[in-house]
């Protein structure tokens, strides 16, 4: 098990290693100026020269990479010219948002989708499975700005229940900050729940004609066990699998939730940062991206692992 998270970490490494040098390569090595690029239209040549020097941009291109590198390890991701404050802070204001965010809507996708999957696939083809699959379909229908423009009109505007939007952060007062996200959780759930569900069905539904199912029913187990026990841990691989991959997008930034719920998170400061042109906000979401990409399929890999022990051996 530790070497399997040694290999499967040092590929993580490697994918950000080659990430960040594209990153590089693409925002200072193709241009003949990258300070102006960063520094925006409306720099003045003190503040380029100035920029130049600090990015060491009078250097080669190699060392120049040298520091950049050294610079992200350091926790240093520049500064933005366009709202006069670090991209370390504009970040750590907005990456909390984001992460709270993605956290409360994907648990309850997650337990929704399977229960609700579960509850299908053991009843195959009844009412039950049909009235489902029809919630299913509307549930994939609507979009998400949709569901969340519903929502805030039905239960903060017509009734005032949750807050109209904005965010409080949970040290600050935790019964405003549940209120303000409940919302929000909801709309980003409803979506991939509806996704699960179906995930699930059909997973589920092919582990249970298994030789080892039948078997295990043969010798007298009860049904329960028989599905929770031996059918559903199979089936939880390819779930696992769209998990790892639905979190690090939305963790990259929920841009529609963000938008219209007024959350100051990742999604909404990528939003603002490309119609100003601030590279280097921009740089640093990349970045921030790849790095949820890659922890987020190392921790599927971990789950596979644990799941299925013939992972390991891979």
């Amino acid at each position: 098990m530790l070497r399997f998270l040694v290999r499967r970490t040092l590929t993580g490494v490697l994918v950000l290693w080659l990430v960040t040098t594209l990153v590089f390569i693409l925002f200072f090595a193709t241009s003949r100026d990258p300070a102006a690029r960063f520094a925006g239209k409306s720099a003045t040549p003190a503040t380029l020269a100035l920029l130049r020097h600090r990015l060491g941009l009078d250097e080669p291109l190699p060392l120049q990479y040298w520091h950049f590198l050294t610079r992200l390890l350091s926790g240093d991701l520049g500064y933005s010219y366009a709202t006069r404050s670090s991209v370390d802070g504009l970040i750590g204001d907005a990456l909390p948002v984001t992460v709270w965010l993605t956290c409360g809507a994907a648990a309850l996708w997650l337990l929704a989708g399977v229960f609700t999957g579960v509850i299908s696939a053991t009843r195959a083809h009844s009412a039950v499975d049909r009235g489902i699959t029809f919630l299913v379909i509307v549930g994939t229908s609507v979009p998400a700005f949709i569901t969340a423009a519903t929502l805030l009109y039905l239960l903060a505007f017509k009734l005032p229940i949750f807050p109209l939007g904005g965010y409080v952060p949970l040290r600050q007062n935790p019964v405003g900050w549940l209120q303000h996200l409940l919302l929000p959780w909801v709309t980003g759930a409803l979506l991939q729940s509806a996704v699960y569900t179906r995930l699930t069905r059909g997973s589920l539904l092919d582990v249970l004609d298994e030789d080892y199912v039948r078997t295990a029913r043969a010798k007298g187990l009860s049904e329960r066990r028989v599905v929770y026990r031996h059918g559903l841990r199979s089936a939880l691989t390819p779930i696992v699998t769209q998990f790892g991959m639905d979190l690090g997008a939305v963790l990259s930034g929920a841009l529609v939730t963000e938008t219209v719920f007024g959350l100051q998170g990742i999604g909404e400061l990528t939003v603002r940062s490309m119609t100003a042109g601030d590279l280097p906000v921009i740089m640093a979401v990349v970045l921030l991206a790849a790095v949820g990409t890659v922890v987020t399929n190392l921790l599927v890999d971990v789950v596979y692992a644990v799941l299925d022990p013939r992972v390991r051996l891979t």
